[in-house]
């Protein structure tokens, strides 16, 4: 059976991805479909798509910094979010439905949740979880989550067990998990290493009555400034990907959807709109860009798997009818497939609007998105490993005095800054980096990062902000040549091959004489 649910998602989500969908939106409708057949979800299918959960959020956690969630865009704009759609969303659902004032507050406040996984899932396909929009989204959707796990705690889904304050000390683990982290290789023990203590570490959690999710989220923040951070989010990406087709199948088998519920769910959905706008003005009004609030709104413009969740539960205890949760599936699902399009033009879109959106901005900027200055740099080197320092080491000896490197880890920048480089931090993935930097005083960017989509990232949001200077790429594989060059890069160069070029140059001219080299044949020259 479980091969079957597989090759549904398949047929539907190759369907959506050629109508210009996410794959995720056929993973839904082939959910609904077999639903909507009879058939019923399998233990397998529920495994995986808790494992993939789990798995998404500690990648999220990977790339998170907890002083991200103490800052008051993030925590004040998710408290005030929830408690407004609470409040008004709470008062209308008393007075429509006659529930009690308490369920009504509790129901309404599940749907101001936003979904972690599409924002998380849709955020990190367009490497924009490190952007100032994405760090934003995704702290205000754990702290969503917290409040969450205490609202499920209220409604008796969860009550913490009194070992749950065993996890005060968990910061103190830190050093033994760092420690296996090390030691757990490059390979299959380092997938396993990922995959036990993301879903064991959240299984672990869920024990105490914490929440699975929250756990998760929690142990994958606890590696996020380790050297290795990145290379285990890379190596779990796809067993997350595959797991996660569980999870968007299990939603379509959450209930049978009837015209009454599809009714209920699409008057839901019409509410997105309103949620969306919420989020934009709370975030500008703290001073974030408008394109920045836009951004991080977009993204949280869903309802959340939170909320089935609590629906599940309420429903469970009695406290509210079945057909709740069938109209909380439905819309659930509607507001991830009204999403999916929104998040893939949201870009287009704010240039569309930014006329008039930019007009609600305040004088004084949030300092995340004030401009980016590089003092008197003229030439600009993103990404300072071996290549980006052998090229800034040249340039230097050309007696181009304004030369400035950035990377994202600072293992490279400390390395650099010892050998007398002049090299910054910042984030080439970020795509605000690139809208925010001042560009107006250099002649040449060069960018050595190894990944390609960075690569061609930076070259298109360059070149649409009307940076005119050079713009030159490194490349590995043939053909990635050419989608370099139509991103806009001016030049790209294949440091495989011409390393091979160097090498032959240089031992063919020792070969030739001691005026060539060293006077050794085994001479480094």
């Amino acid at each position: 059976m479980i091969a079957l649910f597989l090759v549904g998602a398949l047929v539907l989500g190759m369907i959506a991805a050629r109508i210009g969908l996410p794959p995720l939106v056929g993973f839904l409708a082939s959910g609904f479909l077999f639903g909507a057949l009879g058939m019923d979800g399998t233990p397998l299918l529920e495994d995986l798509a808790d494992g993939g959960v789990l798995l998404l959020l500690f990648a999220v956690g990977l790339k998170l910094r907890i002083k991200t969630l103490l800052r008051f865009e993030v925590w004040g704009t998710a408290t005030s979010h929830l408690l407004l759609t609470g409040i008004v969303g709470g008062g209308i659902a008393f007075a429509a439905s006659g529930l009690p004032i308490g369920m009504s507050f509790a129901l309404a406040g599940a749907l101001g949740f936003s979904s972690t996984v599409l924002a998380a899932k849709v955020l990190e396909g367009n490497r924009e979880l490190r952007a100032v929009h994405g760090r934003v989204a995704i702290g205000i959707l754990i702290v969503q989550d917290v409040v969450a796990v205490a609202l499920l705690s209220v409604l008796n889904a969860n009550t913490p067990s009194p070992f749950a304050l065993l996890l005060l000390l968990l910061p103190f683990a830190r050093p033994v998990i760092a420690w296996l982290l090390e030691r757990s290789g490059h390979g299959e023990l380092l997938v396993l290493f990922g995959a036990v203590l993301a879903i064991g570490g959240g299984e672990g959690f869920e024990a105490l009555g914490v929440g699975a999710e929250f756990g998760a989220l929690l142990l994958g923040t606890l590696l996020a400034d380790h050297k290795r951070s990145q290379e285990l989010a890379n190596v779990l990406w796809g067993l997350k990907e595959l797991f996660l087709v569980g999870f968007f199948l299990n939603v379509g088998f959450s209930g049978q959807p009837t015209w009454a519920a599809f009714e209920g769910a699409l008057w839901l959905v019409l509410l997105l709109p309103l949620k969306c706008v919420l989020f934009f003005l709370l975030l500008i009004g703290l001073g974030l860009r408008a394109r920045t609030s836009f951004l991080t709104a977009v993204s949280l413009v869903t309802y959340s798997e939170f909320a089935l969740i609590v629906v599940d539960v309420a429903v469970n205890d009695g406290l509210l009818a079945p057909e709740w949760l069938v109209i909380t599936a439905l819309a659930v699902a509607l507001s991830f497939v009204a999403a999916a399009p929104l998040n893939t033009y949201a870009h287009d879109l704010f240039r569309f609007l930014s006329p008039w959106l930019e007009r609600l901005e305040r004088d004084k900027r949030h300092p995340d998105d004030e401009p980016i200055s590089l003092g008197r740099a003229e030439i600009l080197i993103v990404g300072m490993g071996r290549v980006g320092s052998g090229a800034y080491d040249y340039l230097r000896e050309q007696r181009e005095r304004h030369i400035v490197g950035i990377d994202s880890d600072p293992a490279k920048i400390e390395s650099n800054v010892r050998e007398g480089r002049r090299v910054a931090y910042a984030d080439a993935e970020d795509p605000a980096f690139w809208y925010l930097l001042n560009v107006d005083r250099l002649r040449a960017i060069m960018l050595a990062v190894p990944d390609l989509q960075a690569k061609i990232s930076a070259a298109r949001a360059l070149r649409k902000r009307g940076y005119r200077g050079l713009l030159s790429a490194t490349h590995l594989y043939p053909e990635e040549q050419e989608p370099i060059l139509e991103a806009g890069c001016d030049v790209t160069y294949n440091y495989y091959t011409e390393a091979g070029v160097g090498f032959a140059r240089h031992t063919y001219d020792t070969l030739r004489g001691p005026e060539h080299g060293d006077e050794r044949p085994g001479g480094t020259g």
